[in-house]
């Protein structure tokens, strides 16, 4: 029996054979580039990785964080990706100790998921970090920011009628924080909004927000004021669709960056004498929400978390509904004349 393969079949795997061995071409990152050197074994493989996590639709937010942890990981392997092993994941851990753990655990993630990354696209045989305990985090409570401080910088941007003469930046800056708040929004969600995100129709205004992992939530506008104020910087604006918050330096007409926004509210809470974070905002109207009485899921579809067990974190704080039904409470159990329970 003739076990030879036929010609065509022989040529197709030859050919195959010479797809597989292809130079890939290389995706080059000009911030890794600039910060590492082009000739840094680690460059290139970066850029591929990152240029991944963009097709995967991660957000913005955090390809910028991955690159920045990377790009100081690899100061630490000079070396080719195949070589790398636990002992300069230990050094640049070892490096960042005094780091608070969150912050830890978000690098060790980047580092992980770059490995991880890197195995399954065979450059690396065995991950590294499997032998790298994970970084405990302690659980904390959200820090929300008194409304009443939150209102103080809002109002040091702009009022909430602006005079003609306000500058288009300033507007668009208490538009986007005053967004942030009243819709607990992530900053970085509010940036990303566009025109065609708003549906203004009278009683039914709603915002749709694009939020972690490409999920998309509805969130119901339901501050007159806050309405009025969008309609007011769309007019001034001209703006029909695109970026609702463009950035007006670059020219580009692109979205205000995060970055930049952060930079501009630290500038506002600054000039209002108050030190408050930017997530701040999302936390206080998280808190807002529970303290009013919503129910956990509302509050859950409304800031979109995937569990209700980081919404819950929001009734463990100062919980007013909890606290006047207690007095409540006292006070029925505490009235004149009242007789005491039987079996107490």
């Amino acid at each position: 029996m003739d076990r030879r393969r036929p010609a065509g079949q022989l040529r197709f795997l030859g050919y195959l054979a010479t797809w597989r061995m292809r130079e890939v071409p290389a995706v080059e990152d000009p911030v890794v580039n600039a910060r590492l050197g082009a000739a840094h074994p680690l460059a290139r493989h970066i850029g591929d990785f990152l240029t991944d996590l963009g097709n995967a639709n991660a957000s913005a937010q955090t390809i910028r964080a991955y690159r920045g942890d990377l790009v100081q990981f690899a100061a630490h392997h000079d070396g080719e990706v195949g070589d790398l092993s636990a002992v300069p994941v230990r050094a640049y851990l070892a490096g960042i100790a005094g780091l608070a753990p969150s912050t830890r655990m978000r690098k060790r993630a980047a580092v992980a998921s770059f490995c991880k990354w890197a195995v399954r696209h065979d450059l690396l045989g065995a991950n590294p970090m499997d032998k790298i305990d994970t970084v405990k985090v302690p659980k904390s409570l959200p820090r929300p920011a008194p409304a009443a401080d939150i209102a103080k910088v809002l109002g040091t941007i702009c009022s909430r009628r602006p005079r003609k003469d306000v500058p288009l930046d300033r507007l668009r800056d208490r538009v986007l924080f005053e967004t942030a708040y009243v819709c607990g929004a992530r900053a970085s969600e509010a940036c990303g909004l566009y025109v065609e995100d708003l549906d203004l129709r009278l009683d039914d205004e709603h915002v749709r927000i694009h939020g972690k992992g490409g999920s998309i939530r509805t969130v119901l506008l339901d501050d007159r004021g806050h309405v009025a104020l969008i309609k007011l910087y769309l007019a001034r604006t001209g703006y029909t669709s695109g970026p609702l918050f463009r950035a007006t330096i670059n020219g580009s007409g692109g979205p205000l960056s995060y970055d930049a926004a952060h930079h501009r509210w630290q500038g506002y809470c600054g000039d209002a004498g108050v030190d408050i974070g930017i997530h701040q905002l999302r936390h206080a109207h998280a808190t807002e929400l529970i303290n009013s009485g919503v129910s956990i899921e509302a509050a859950r579809r409304r800031l979109g978390h995937s569990s209700a067990e980081t919404t819950q974190l929001y009734a463990l704080l100062d919980d007013k509904v909890a606290d006047a039904e207690i007095r409540a409470a006292r006070r029925r159990r505490d009235r004149p004349g009242r007789l005491p329970e039987r079996g107490t």
